[in-house]
């Protein structure tokens, strides 16, 4: 198998000549070429992202699937990058994406980066079965789980507004990967948001954790930036802020939430975007009515299932040098005086039957625009 994580461009497209790709990449469906349009691997005019997807379409693709994936790519607004290390897609806002704000819910957003990074997995060549796997993986069935996820909005989308999602993928550690996002708004060419993200391999008949082998870096490294790039580059910047665990009694709560079918993904699992609406479950209405979200972190410890019960813990987060006052048992955060508009809060979704920990949280809102 080539070395891709080590070759330069030159050499890439040299080894790229002689490539044979069968038994090593799937069928690629996607809007970069119709099989008549399929260009000889031995091109040497091509760049690397180009070759290895060129070479994937010649390796019997199934003509049904392609010409489905070939439809739906073609009517898609996004594709690779001209460098072939990032995806960008275009999205109109849809009324039934907007909340009481009268602008997209953090839920829309978080959909939109998992429908964008599927995207780009199934651009690149991967799998179409929600798993976004590689031909490695699906051999030895392992899948990616979401471990972390952060996600920064500094201005919500209104209904009809267009904006832009670009994301990229790279290395993080033994067992995972992280990807990342970076959100525009298009008529303006605003930044209106930021996200990254951990996924860990799992293997999915034991769903014990497994070290990424050589053999699956070697598969996605080719499509990953040859230097890091991240989302968020800034020192201590909070999505690598640790999460501290919200301790009983706590100041807020909604018991006994349960998953709706609807809230199941194609692999009959907890989609991890209804966790975030669990979290928002148990938001003290005074702060939901003034103030909206502006990050959160969710760090996801166990899966959920079809069956679970879930209770939803809420509590405020005590800023670093705060006191704690009030002789009634209850405790409150004193900020400090730029930050009186800011709000910080603790989130546990935990399982009713046990209190077994599902899912960890952190968020910070602002007050709304008037």
């Amino acid at each position: 198998m080539l070395k891709f994580s080590y070759c330069n461009a030159t050499d890439l497209n040299q080894a790229l000549v002689q490539c044979r790709f069968a038994g090593s990449f799937g069928p690629l469906s996607s809007r970069r070429r119709s099989p008549r349009a399929v260009v000889s691997c031995s091109r040497s005019n091509l760049t690397p992202i180009q070759a290895v997807l060129s070479c994937q379409q010649q390796v019997g693709s199934d003509p049904v699937e392609s010409e489905l994936g070939s439809l739906a790519d073609r009517l898609r607004l996004g594709g690779l990058t001209e460098d072939g290390l990032s995806y960008k897609e275009k999205f109109i806002i849809r009324c039934y994406e907007v909340g009481i704000n009268k602008t997209a819910t953090i839920e829309t957003i978080a959909n939109l980066l998992q429908e964008v990074g599927g995207n780009h997995a199934q651009n690149v060549g991967f799998s179409r079965d929600g798993f976004a796997t590689s031909p490695t993986m699906r051999k030895l069935h392992l899948i990616w789980v979401t471990a972390r996820m952060h996600i920064e909005v500094y201005k919500y989308p209104a209904w009809s507004d267009v904006i832009e999602i670009e994301t990229w993928c790279q290395n993080e550690g033994r067992i995972g990967t992280r990807r990342d996002w970076m959100l525009k708004d298009v008529a303006t060419g605003e930044v209106i948001g930021r996200a990254t993200s951990k996924w860990v391999m799992m293997n999915e008949d034991t769903r014990r954790l497994q070290k990424v082998s050589d053999d699956v870096k070697e598969e996605y490294l080719v499509f990953c930036p040859r230097e890091p790039r991240l989302a968020f580059p800034e020192e201590n910047n909070k999505s690598l802020k640790k999460i501290s665990k919200l301790e009983d009694p706590v100041q807020y709560s909604r018991l006994g939430l349960m998953p709706r079918r609807a809230d199941l993904d194609m692999n009959q699992h907890v989609n991890n975007v209804t966790y975030i609406g669990w979290v928002l479950e148990s938001m003290p209405e005074e702060i939901i009515d003034t103030h909206e979200l502006q990050t959160i972190t969710l760090d996801y410890r166990r899966e959920c299932q079809r069956d679970d019960v879930v209770d939803s813990l809420t509590g405020p987060e005590l800023a670093e040098g705060s006191e704690i006052h009030g002789t009634n048992g209850s405790a409150t955060a004193i900020t400090r005086e730029d930050d009186l508009d800011c709000h910080q809060f603790l989130h546990l979704l935990r399982l009713s039957s046990d209190g077994q920990e599902i899912n960890r949280g952190r968020t910070e809102w602002r007050k709304k625009r008037t």
